[in-house]
């Protein structure tokens, strides 16, 4: 699809002007407007040209031969070309590429024609291209088929690039379509998560660092979005069974009547098992400080839930009882158009939940020995309270660090 110049912005001065203009040995951005593409998630959004201009020595008429085939080069002459890029949103979103090559028109005006045009996906994939072209061997007796999809994660992924170490020739088996290039990926993304999820429970300052980073307020938040980044870690490590998040969106949703989304009980995570039957699986996160036991002994050797930790099991229940009440015994599965998908449900008999909650470091003395009126205190509450079932933060670092192992 063509888009018009001018629709990006204000009056666009004459653009055979600006390329004269422009000097090679520079990278030129246009001030910032607001982008105005009604039906575009990026509409309204700042926007702004990114504009690189090169001097053409021209090419004379050849060719190059290849698998026995001549391929002819044509002749092209020397001038002055441009590549325009609209960028929206985030520095690397690119909406619109332009290769434009300086004109001579009729009656003598310079014209900056176009000689190709790129929008959307098709511009991201052409910068693709140029990012991976480093990463292709020359050399090679057969040809090569490169999965841009996994290209692009692991280049993303600073672990991922760990993993592989930059070696050639395993970065030549991944780009000749290595059975196991995506498992590497996966893998290496999934033991960084584990090591950040360790520091984070171990080192206040790392975790200071990544409120910070994430400018929220309280540390649950911190929590939610570490859990929305890495939801596998809820998925395969709370229960036996195989949880998947409820969209591939958020993990946090809120439920309400018929319908997941708008007003009502808002759960930190919906789930649902995997299988050919799907129940939902609710959970909610606290804190890996909060205290999972009152300070002081309600009796002799018995020690009460902290008021943090009741509360926490109120909240999950209260949101359970919300969604059995409002939605019913199951929901279906909406497709693009909001028709249900014949057949696929999501049911609620009784749905499992989970409260992710303190640490089981509460029971360790200083010098190391286990509280043992403590550890029974709290286990027979949690083993007695039923729905939520209550997972402690530490517990369930110990089941992701199990998992990845046996990658």
């Amino acid at each position: 699809m063509q888009w018009d110049l001018e629709s990006f912005g204000d009056d666009e001065p004459d653009e055979a002007t600006w390329m004269t203009g422009r000097l090679p040995g520079y990278t030129y951005a246009s001030t910032s407007f607001p982008l105005k593409r009604p039906g575009s998630d990026d509409h309204g959004q700042p926007a702004r040209f990114i504009i690189k201009v090169y001097d053409d020595d021209g090419q004379e008429e050849g060719s190059v031969e290849l698998d026995g085939e001549v391929w002819p080069i044509e002749a092209a002459s020397a001038g002055r070309a441009q590549i325009k890029l609209l960028v929206a949103r985030q520095s690397d979103h690119i909406k619109d590429l332009w290769i434009q090559k300086l004109r001579t028109a009729k009656d003598g005006q310079l014209t900056a024609g176009n000689v190709l045009h790129l929008d959307g996906r098709d511009a991201e994939s052409l910068a693709e291209l140029f990012r991976n072209l480093s990463y292709v061997p020359i050399t090679g007796e057969g040809t090569t088929r490169i999965d841009d999809a996994l290209m692009k994660r692991i280049f993303a992924d600073p672990n991922a690039l760990a993993a592989y170490d930059l070696d050639p020739d395993v970065l030549r088996a991944l780009i000749e379509m290595d059975a196991t290039a995506t498992d590497v990926v996966a893998t290496a993304g999934r033991k960084a998560a584990v090591e950040r999820f360790r520091r984070m429970l171990e080192d206040d300052s790392y975790f200071a660092l990544e409120k910070s980073r994430l400018g929220v307020r309280g540390d649950e938040a911190v929590w939610q979005s570490f859990f929305e980044e890495n939801p596998w870690i809820l998925g395969a490590g709370l229960t036996s069974q195989l949880l998947t998040s409820w969209d591939d969106t958020r993990l946090e949703q809120v439920v309400a009547g018929y319908s997941i989304g708008g007003s009502g009980k808002r759960a930190d995570a919906l789930l649902r098992t995997a299988g050919i039957i799907r129940s939902m699986v609710f959970a909610e996160f606290k804190t890996d400080t909060t205290s999972l036991l009152q300070q002081n002994e309600y009796r002799p050797g018995c020690w009460g839930p902290s008021k943090e930790l009741v509360g926490g099991v109120a909240q999950a229940q209260a949101t359970i009882h919300a969604a059995v009440a409002n939605i019913g015994s199951r929901i279906a599965t909406l497709a693009d158009d909001g028709s249900d998908v014949p057949g696929d449900w999501t049911y609620l008999f009784q749905p499992r939940s989970f409260l992710v909650v303190g640490s089981l470091g509460e029971f360790v003395g200083e010098d190391g020995g286990h509280h043992a009126g403590k550890i029974r205190s709290f286990e027979l509450y949690r083993r007695n309270t039923a729905f939520p079932e209550i997972v402690t933060f530490d517990e369930l670092l110990a089941r992701a660090e199990w998992i990845t192992n046996l990658s």
